[in-house]
This record gives C-alpha cells, sequence and structure tokens, in this order.
C-alpha cells in the first residue's frame, strides 16, 4: 500500500515471488511426508511368520469363560491351551485372530481380520511373540542366569525365611547377601525353579518366560551395576561400561 498526495491508499500491483524463494512449507510440491531412511518403508511381517511345533507339543482351543450376570457387547478374547511336557500354559487371543494349526507340517500360523487396520496388525505381531514364547517354555524352558559381582557377594536358596512369609506351601526364598547389614530375602514365584550351581550364581527356569525374567529383574534390583567398579547383579549377557574414577 501507498499513500497519494489526496491522502489516499492506492493498491500496488501483486508480484508473484518464484518458486525458490517461496518457503518449503508452503509449497505444494515440498508438502509430502519424507523420510530419513533412503530404503522404502516397509511393515513388519512377523504376525504372518509360521510358528515351529514341536512333536510333544499340542494346541487345544478352549471356550471362553461365561460371564454371570454381565451383559455386554464385547466379545471376550479366545483361550489357546498349550501342553508340553514341561507343564501347561495358556495365551488368550483377540477376537479377530484366529490361528490354523498344519498337523502334516507341524506349524501353526496366526491371521487376522483386516490387515489395514493398525491395531489389528500390532496385536498381529504381539500374539505370535507370546503364542511361540510359551511354545518354547512347555517344551524347552526359559532360563535365566544372574551373576554376583562384588567382595563377599553370595546367594543361596533356602526352603524358609525368617523375615518374608510363604505365599504358597512349599515356596522356596532366595537369600542375597549383597552388602546389606542383612540378608534379603526374596520368595521364589509359583513355576519357578531356583539353584545356584556357584555362590555367585543364580539360575533360574520356568515356562512362563514373563515370570522368570520379571523375578530375575526383582533380585536385581536389589543391587544393581555400577560404572565405576563394575560392582553389582548382572541378568544373562549384561555388561556395562566403566567410567574413570572422579578426581578432585
Amino acid at each position: 500500500m501507498a499513500i497519494t498526495k489526496c491522502g489516499k491508499l492506492a493498491r500496488q500491483p501483486i508480484v508473484a515471488l518464484p518458486d525458490f524463494l517461496v518457503p518449503s512449507l508452503h509449497n505444494p510440491a515440498f508438502r509430502t511426508r519424507r523420510s530419513f531412511a533412503s530404503s522404502a518403508p516397509r511393515s513388519s511381517r512377523v504376525g504372518a511368520a509360521p510358528i515351529a511345533l514341536p512333536s510333544d507339543v499340542h494346541l487345544r482351543l478352549l471356550d471362553p469363560p461365561k460371564r454371570r450376570g454381565a451383559v455386554t457387547r464385547i466379545e471376550p478374547p479366545k483361550i489357546v491351551q498349550i501342553e508340553g511336557p514341561l507343564g501347561k500354559a495358556s495365551v488368550a487371543l483377540p477376537p479377530f485372530v484366529s490361528y490354523n494349526i498344519d498337523e502334516a507340517a507341524k506349524k501353526a500360523t496366526l491371521s487376522v481380520l483386516d490387515q489395514k487396520s493398525r491395531d489389528q496388525r500390532e496385536m498381529w505381531g504381539t500374539t505370535r511373540s507370546y503364542l511361540q514364547n510359551h511354545i518354547l517354555g512347555v517344551s524347552e524352558g526359559h532360563t535365566a542366569i544372574l551373576r554376583l559381582v562384588g567382595v563377599g557377594y553370595r546367594a543361596t536358596v533356602e526352603p524358609s525365611a525368617i523375615i518374608v512369609k510363604p505365599e504358597y506351601p512349599g515356596q522356596q526364598f532366595v537369600s542375597l547377601k549383597v552388602g546389606y547389614s542383612h540378608p534379603i530375602e526374596l520368595g521364589i514365584p509359583l513355576g519357578v525353579k531356583a539353584s545356584t550351581p556357584l555362590p555367585t550364581r543364580i539360575l533360574l527356569e520356568g515356562i512362563d518366560k514373563e515370570v522368570v525374567n520379571s523375578f530375575a529383574a526383582s533380585i536385581r534390583r536389589w543391587r544393581k551395576p555400577e560404572p565405576y567398579k563394575g560392582k553389582g547383579i548382572f541378568v544373562n549377557e549384561e555388561t556395562i561400561k566403566l567410567k574413570a574414577k572422579k578426581i578432585k
């Protein structure tokens, strides 16, 4: 806008800017979504991968439990029971997930109703991982090895505890001596077997991978690895990078 001699505003002609001067956010040619990766985007195929079934493992589909006095439109999840030489386990399948067993090839596959749905694709791979972990658990079992690194650190498995009360009959306890003025007593969860092949080693075994790793994490919590002397409780192949000592 410009002011004339009469005091009125005069309109100036609009000049279009060249494309290289226009910001990329306002340019329609650059509004397409770009990724930092140079490769083409590809979705995960974990859910569609077949699961190998050992010869001594059997799957059975159970009817969902009926709810008494409750009316709901939500379809209850399907229960798949896995039975093997080490025990039994069960996995809840969402209503949109179905499974098929090939008896000749001894393989199980999962499928979903709508592969374009993001929620169904996410639960597709998650459910497949849960099922594979339970099949491996009832056939071979899951293990976790804890290493106690430190002067005087040691662990034992005791049939009873002084402070902690048992949660079920016959429960055993892991007793830790890791630098405290008193031993740390932790109850072993049901379905988990603990042993100490060495005073500084704890071996955990069980059919449920989540329970085994959760109990290993609860043991590690009492003496986490520290980066200056390298002491602590390490789970499986865990390592820590040592730092230089602070010099005043």
